[in-house]
């Protein structure tokens, strides 16, 4: 497979930048949004009164993935940032292959062998997102583009959802539903990897606004760290309470919805995140109006904070009786999303930029990532597997109301970092 690095400087994609822009988003967006059919169609199924040693089986498959999830985070802190481009599409051919063969296994193995299934699943995705931002970083629209490239697993999560469910009401069983929709989305992942592998890197223009994306070895990875160590910190904490609270919205879905007193029909969860996707896509696709990187970093921060501001109203609106489960839910994920994507968008995308430091989008990711499933895990174990048999809407709107405040206090904390530092950036218009 010819790899984007290869891409000569005549191509049509590269004399068009419209042409490239639309091409680039198309093939990421669809690259991830199949990614998830491997990956989240199985929480569509409720296993009930199902128990792997003694604890709720549905409970046990979520955190045998999330810890598999998690492993690749950590790994890919090191494999995503010395990746090489030209790596990039037969990678996600090898993970996307291995996550589908995990599924069989999961349909075949007797329980409780079937959770180690899970957990091969989520190792070999975890990394999938990491090789695909990489085609899309250090670009002059590199925010539009990731925003398209975020709207994709918003809705692929409901999508991806409601195509098991429909799956189930056709009669596949529980065990046999996560394979079989993988085997579904096979022929188009396949044609929108070869769409990544034919974009050309980043021109000349790209580098002198955004800075040179280079594979980054240990001495550097360190290097970025030690100079911005309690900044990066602080966005990291805030990605990490997020990503809790996104965690136990998307994993726990069905039930949260039953606990709202609202049937959870297949089609609701893709009409409920299409919403919560349209809103977040705009929201951060539009820092790429914001030439200069610096201005364009703390307007970023700033969307986070509207989206916890978004989530906080979402819960009182909800405690006072005023906002239905469906709106509810809706307003609940934009506020959870909004901070979530300005992440994988802005905020480490114009870090680089403004400090022009040697580093990779991947890798400031894949340490937040790493972090924010690590703790995730951490908190399904420590609180007995989450309450889902029981009501689990009073413990969820608890953990949301404090994720909330805790991670504008975090994003308050790294906004005040960097607006001290006394060094000003380079001008976006100069090169590196």
């Amino acid at each position: 497979m010819t790899q984007a690095t290869q891409q000569p400087a005549t191509s049509p994609l590269a004399r068009s930048p419209l042409a490239l822009s639309l091409w680039a988003v198309v093939a990421a967006f669809g690259a991830y949004f199949c990614t998830y059919a491997f990956r989240k169609p199985w929480t569509a199924a409720t296993f009930t009164d199902a128990t792997v040693w003694g604890v709720a089986e549905k409970s046990v498959l979520v955190v045998a993935q999330v810890l598999g999830y998690m492993t690749a985070k950590f790994a890919g802190i090191r494999v995503i940032a010395e990746m090489p481009p030209q790596r990039r599409a037969v990678g996600i051919v090898g993970l996307v292959a291995g996550a589908e063969l995990a599924l069989v296994l999961f349909g075949i193995a007797p329980s409780p062998f079937h959770v180690a299934a899970l957990f091969l699943n989520g190792l070999a995705l975890g990394m999938v997102f990491g090789l695909v931002l990489g085609f899309l970083e250090g670009r002059r629209h590199t925010e539009a583009l990731t925003a398209g490239l975020c709207a994709s697993f918003i809705l692929a999560d409901g999508v991806c959802k409601s195509a098991g469910a429909e799956l189930l009401n056709q009669g596949v069983t529980e065990r046999w539903m996560p394979a079989a929709a993988g085997l579904i989305f096979v022929p188009p992942i396949m044609l929108f990897i070869w769409m990544l592998s034919r974009i050309p890197p980043p021109d000349s223009d790209d580098v002198a606004h955004r800075s040179e994306r280079a594979p980054m070895d240990r001495h550097d990875r360190a290097g970025m760290l030690r100079r911005h160590g309690f900044g990066i910190l602080a966005i990291v904490a805030a990605y990490l309470l997020i990503s809790i609270a996104r965690g136990v919205r998307a994993d726990f879905a069905p039930e949260i919805w039953t606990a709202l007193g609202a049937t959870a029909a297949p089609a609701t969860f893709s009409k409920s995140e299409t919403f919560v996707a349209l809103g977040v896509l705009v929201a951060n696709g539009l820092s790429v109006m914001i030439v200069d990187n610096r201005k364009a970093f703390f307007a970023s921060i700033g969307v986070g904070l509207a989206g916890c501001a978004l989530m906080i109203a979402a819960l009182i609106g909800h405690q006072r009786g005023l906002l239905d489960p469906f709106p509810f839910m809706v307003l609940l994920g934009l506020g959870l999303y909004l901070p979530y994507v300005a992440v994988h968008t802005t905020i480490f995308e114009r870090l680089i930029a403004m400090t022009r430091d040697r580093s990779n989008l991947g890798f400031l990711l894949y340490v937040a990532d790493a972090a924010g499933y690590l703790a995730y895990a951490t908190l399904v174990l420590v609180k007995g597997w989450l309450p889902v048999k029981a009501d689990p809407l009073h413990f969820f709107m608890n953990a949301w109301w404090a994720i909330g405040l805790l991670t504008i206090l975090s994003l308050v904390a790294g906004w005040l970092y960097f607006a001290s530092r006394s060094a000003r950036p380079v001008p976006a218009e100069v090169g590196p």
